[in-house]
């Protein structure tokens, strides 16, 4: 039987949070796990859940630290080198290895090099030696009975050592706390099986999982529920028993199919149901069984949020850890973003560090975009009511990469192609630690952000309708007074992107005007924009009879994901696009695409690799071989500064 309520809230972050912790305080549900024994060797990246006290000193007796004689050191005041003491052998002095015991009455080590032999049964000293000099003592690095590491200490393998090295086998830890990772959703399938129109694979529990993992926990990946009220709640009943946490995936909307408020409510207590977040805004989150419970929604990028902001501090809760804060940097955004009021927005993007600046330049901001976490190098928080950022603006941004990591990133802005992506993998390759950031925003954009300082290159195929030229008369129009070179990446076929077989025949830019043609255009900005006004123009059509020439896509492969999901009949794009998706193309022109680079970064070393890549014997033949693109020019330079 369906049970389904609308609940949804608008709760502030900071009123979730602290409604949380209460109801969890109330019936011990954040309280520390209890410890448990596990062998040294097994217990890297535990937490200690006692204080670990030296059983033994290290080191236990007092040990040589040199290879020499062990002596007493009264028996060599006075000794110099016009006035030498002998020592007899076995008698006042014997020889010793590094960490052999003193013999019983010595009190110092004498180096090898700083003695002399003489015959058999003595040595000679030309210098007084000090009392405990080159000896270990007992205890020199633990005293026994002395604290090792606290309670509540991460441990690394250095710990590990000096819980060994202090006379432990085993060491108390924290139970690992038990997540039940529940997917709900009829739709849902496992990953690699034959896909149906509807059918949506299941890969946010192989995320929470990993999530859960690295922040200390234990999790367990249900199989996926179908949309039943009594299945999921006996499965989330059933996860109470022997878990600490239970995390349900999906369910957490307003639609007929969203039970999981419901499946909380029913099983204990409803904190709260929609938080004032995005994404992430339909959250449950509830107390069942003295256990926290999440309904985390089913959107990927609010799955990954959603967790970070309640089940990562929870975790830490339950190891008895402080929540670790990430490094954050001052950033300048590379264009304004407007911001939902009321909602704080946590906004991917992507940096480089250009000249002095650190940029910051947002990336897909929908919920379900998967890969804007995968690009994203850090996240801004835009706080409630305030309306976004202007570009320029400073950000703070809480960085999910290293700094240097940040510094040693090519930032390039401006029109997509296929050979940015294999030139990314080329310099990761050539170079490790070192890689390429492409943000598309069409060619004109590009130029912009060059203009703005914003970007170390900008990849265009602008063309000038006056002169037939590409990209020179942008340049000097956009970048004036600025010492720029202009290097050939590839010329490229652009033509008409169309479903298999080409089903309604079309051959030319005049098919675009008929009525039984829908069609998928480029941004405003874009190269190829503004190649296909140029052409209409030039045939004497006007693009408001173009059918679907209002919709835009910000690369060739979204123009052919449109074409291939039957959104549109046809696209303007290029060859490489069409034959990624196993689609057709009607070749119409040749066009040159270059890259567009300030002087000081083209004589810079960080592009050096990039620049040497692309004239190298290896790589244009990596691009040769997507079909569809010329590289005799690539790496020439067309414009000299």
């Amino acid at each position: 039987m369906a049970r389904r309520k609308v609940y949804l809230e608008d709760i502030p972050l900071d009123e979730a949070y602290r409604r949380f912790w209460q109801a969890l305080e109330r019936v011990g549900g954040a309280r520390p796990r209890p410890g448990e024994a596990v062998p040294v060797a097994e217990a890297l990246g535990r937490v200690t859940a006692a204080p670990v006290w030296a059983r033994l000193s290290v080191p236990h007796y007092h040990a040589a630290a040199m290879d020499g004689a062990a002596i007493r050191a009264a028996d060599t005041v006075g000794a110099s080198e016009t006035a030498p003491i002998r020592l007899r052998l076995g008698e006042q002095a014997t020889w010793v290895d590094t960490g052999d015991p003193l013999p019983p009455g010595a009190d110092a080590v004498v180096m090898l090099e700083h003695l002399q032999q003489v015959g058999e049964a003595e040595i000679e000293l030309m210098q007084p030696v000090a009392p405990w000099q080159h000896v270990r003592p007992i205890g020199e690095d633990i005293v026994a009975t002395e604290l090792v590491l606290p309670e509540g200490r991460r441990l690394g393998p250095v710990d590990l050592g000096a819980i060994a090295a202090s006379g432990s086998i085993s060491v108390v830890v924290r139970q690992q706390p038990r997540v039940a990772i529940l997917p709900t959703g009829t739709e849902l399938v496992s990953p690699g099986a034959e896909l149906k129109p509807g059918d949506i694979v299941e890969f946010n529990s192989i995320v929470l999982g990993a999530q859960v993992q690295e922040w200390g926990g234990v999790p367990t990946r249900v199989p996926p529920t179908p949309d039943d009220f009594e299945l999921i709640k006996r499965r989330v009943a059933r996860a109470l028993e022997t878990h600490d946490v239970v995390a349900i995936n999906a369910g957490s909307s307003a639609g007929s199919e969203d039970f999981t408020a419901s499946v909380v409510q029913e099983l204990g207590e409803l904190v709260l149901h929609g938080v004032a977040i995005r994404p992430g805004h339909p959250l449950v989150l509830g107390v069942c069984q003295g256990k926290a419970v999440l309904g985390i929604p089913g959107y990927p990028v609010s799955a990954v949020l959603t967790s970070e902001l309640f089940l990562r501090p929870l975790l830490h809760r339950l190891l008895g850890l402080p929540v670790p804060e990430r490094p954050r940097l001052e950033a300048t955004m590379t264009r304004k973003v407007l911001s939902p009021m009321g909602e704080d927005e946590f906004m991917r993007v992507k940096l480089g560090q250009v000249g002095e600046r650190v940029i910051a330049t947002p990336l897909q901001r929908g919920a379900g975009v998967i890969m804007s976490l995968v690009r994203a190098d850090g996240i801004v928080r835009l706080p409630r009511f305030s309306e976004g950022v202007h570009a320029g603006a400073s950000v703070s941004v809480e960085l999910l990469r290293r700094p240097e990591e940040v510094r040693q990133t090519i930032v390039a802005i401006g029109s997509h192609d296929l050979t940015l992506d294999l030139l990314s993998s080329a310099i990761a390759q050539r170079r490790p630690g070192l890689s390429l950031s492409s943000s598309n925003v069409g060619s004109l954009g590009g130029l912009i952000a060059l203009q703005r300082g914003e970007c170390h290159l900008a990849g265009s195929h602008l063309l000038d309708e006056a002169t037939g030229e590409y990209n020179l008369s942008y340049v000097r129009r956009l970048l004036p007074g600025r010492r720029v070179v202009l290097v050939n990446l590839v010329y490229r076929a652009q033509g008409l992107i169309v479903p298999p077989g080409n089903p309604k025949g079309i051959t030319s830019l005049d098919d675009l005007l008929r009525d039984d043609v829908y069609f998928i255009n480029r941004q405003k900005g874009a190269g190829t924009r503004v190649l296909l006004d140029y052409k209409l123009k030039q045939m004497g059509h006007d693009p408001a009879r173009v059918r679907g020439y209002e919709r835009e896509e910000f690369t060739h492969l979204g123009v052919a994901a449109a074409v291939a999901g039957g959104a549109a009949d046809v696209g303007l794009g290029i060859l490489a696009a069409a034959r990624a998706l196993k689609l057709d193309f009607v070749p119409l022109l040749q066009e040159r695409y270059d890259l567009v680079i300030p002087l000081e970064h083209y004589q810079g070393e960080l592009l050096a690799p990039l620049l040497e890549i692309i004239r190298g014997p290896s790589f244009p033949q990596q691009v040769e071989a997507l079909g569809g693109y010329d590289v005799s020019a690539m790496g020439r330079i067309i414009s000299e500064p």
